[in-house]
């Protein structure tokens, strides 16, 4: 049947394409009509056999225009059953009409199905071992104190502290998580000074970051002033901001620039870490859950792989975005929020 459904795959609307059907099947009834009655035959058997044969046009090529559907319709029964990696086939997304375009959007669809599918397989695997280290690391210290081995010193302690601090992180980022998957999550809305915001969210994480000489570098207007829930966004703009600093190299830089985008009534802050890049082909993909950073020169690499998406799901609940733009600096993370909420 592809012979038929090429040639009418080209046309970018399914009304036009039943149009030529009736138009095509019309015509040549017509012609065989006429013949038929020319050369003597009688009525009575050329119009049924005209009928028939106009019906038989009509099927030929309304399976070709309906061969996707059947795929689809297929591929729709596989995925019920639980297989994520069925697509339709090459010759029905090559169409211009809207089976073609319903084709691309159900292969699209069951694209994220599918990595939401193996999100969900790899969840468990994923806790377990990111709490294995700071559980296992926690139980060889109080061990070792237990017997005697090592001393309750301020050093040791602090170090048990900082394992129960990253335990606490990585719960936090759990519940977040339920959140954004049961869509359970209320605004508190303030008005604010968006350059104290962002000072006050810069702090605690300069003083994290001491040991890696990183110089934060903050050019923002004094006077913006917005609308928003700061808890929400101190997640949105500390896991942003903490996820440049741990792919900077030690000593690098990241800025932070703002400005206010008065035509569209937005604040756009873009966070720099300068000497990376993050490939075009990876943008999308790094806002994914569980999807860490690759291993690089800086403070840390890989993580819980929640902030980024902890991040966007932040800023599209104050009807934002966070995007990775083209920047020769370096990776740029761009964050555009409505001034007023």
């Amino acid at each position: 049947m592809q012979g038929e459904e090429r040639p009418i795959g080209r046309f970018s609307s399914l009304k036009v394409e039943l149009c030529l059907v009736i138009v095509v099947a019309t015509a040549i009834a017509f012609v065989m009509a006429w013949f038929l009655l020319k050369v003597g035959w009688s009525g009575w058997i050329a119009m049924p056999l005209t009928l028939a044969v106009a019906l038989g046009i009509t099927y030929l090529f309304s399976r070709g225009m309906t061969a996707p559907l059947r795929q689809i319709r297929d591929a729709a029964k596989a995925m019920a059953d639980g297989d994520y990696t069925v697509r339709v086939d090459g010759t029905a997304t090559e169409r211009n009409d809207e089976i073609g375009q319903l084709a691309r959007s159900f292969n699209e669809m069951a694209g994220e199905l599918q990595h939401a599918e193996q999100m969900r397989l790899d969840m468990v695997a994923n806790v377990s071992h990111e709490l294995r280290t700071p559980v296992s690391a926690l139980q060889a210290m109080v061990e070792n104190m237990a017997d005697g081995v090592t001393e309750p010193t301020p050093a040791n302690l602090e170090s048990i502290l900082n394992q129960t601090h990253r335990l606490s992180d990585l719960i936090a980022f759990l519940l977040d998580l339920s959140r954004m998957e049961a869509g359970a999550a209320s605004l508190n809305i303030e008005s604010f000074n968006f350059a104290d915001f962002i000072d006050e969210t810069v702090e605690p994480l300069e003083i994290a970051d001491a040991g890696h000489a990183h110089e934060i570098t903050m050019d923002i207007p004094d006077g913006i002033v917005m609308e928003g829930d700061q808890d929400r966004l101190r997640q949105l703009f500390t896991n942003i901001i903490a996820n440049a600093l741990k792919h900077s190299p030690d000593g690098t830089a990241v800025l932070i620039e703002a400005h206010e985008n008065e035509q569209q009534g937005t604040v756009v802050t873009n966070v720099v870490n300068f000497g990376s890049q993050i490939e075009p082909s990876a943008r999308s993909d790094i806002f994914r859950r569980f999807v860490k950073g690759k291993t690089g020169p800086g403070t840390e690499s890989g993580g819980t792989g929640l902030g980024l998406s902890i991040a966007r799901w932040a800023a599209q609940l104050h009807g934002g975005t966070v995007k990775v733009v083209d920047d020769e600096r370096g990776a740029d993370f761009e964050i555009t929020l409505p001034k007023y909420h």
